[in-house]
């Protein structure tokens, strides 16, 4: 990469192997250079999968998270990386949810950030979690998830 701003970066344009686990997992970040506006940034994961600490057995989540940068942005082949480093991480959905949110922030200090997490059903039971940071800036637009709610076959 020719601009300097992103020499610092060491998965982005080269062979990056999927790290095993989160705690392993390198995130990256790049300037924002938003101009100081509140645009939200949203990265969709529909495919997210996690081991259930238990049993072993996956579980799969359709992850939604937005967020208005200050300074940084993720980039974005570090965050897929992050969150295939899952599949072979145990975890309950709370605790792997609130992982991402929490490295997330630690990286970023974004201005505001949601995580939606929408669990496949174990047991019969669809579990979704839900965090912010907080309440937006004001005159944000903040869309909807655009999730529906598990309803089954039906």
């Amino acid at each position: 990469m020719s601009d300097d701003r992103y020499r610092a970066l060491n998965q982005l344009g080269q062979s990056a192997p999927a790290p095993t686990s989160p705690d392993e997992a390198v995130l990256e970040r790049v300037e924002a250079r938003t101009g100081g506006k509140n645009a939200v940034v949203r990265f969709t994961c529909p495919e997210f999968t996690s081991l259930c600490p238990i049993t072993g057995q996956p579980d799969f989540a359709h992850i939604v998270l937005d967020y208005i940068p200050d300074e940084w942005l993720v980039e974005s082949k570090s965050l897929k990386l992050f969150l295939q480093s899952f599949r072979n991480h145990g975890g309950f959905h709370e605790a792997c949810t609130l992982m991402i949110a929490e490295r997330l922030v630690e990286l970023l200090n974004p201005k505001w950030l949601r995580i939606g997490a929408y669990w496949y059903p174990r047991g019969g039971i669809p579990i979704d979690v839900f965090w912010q940071t907080g309440l937006p800036p004001e005159g944000a637009w903040i869309p909807d998830q655009g999730v529906a709610p598990y309803r089954g076959r039906g």
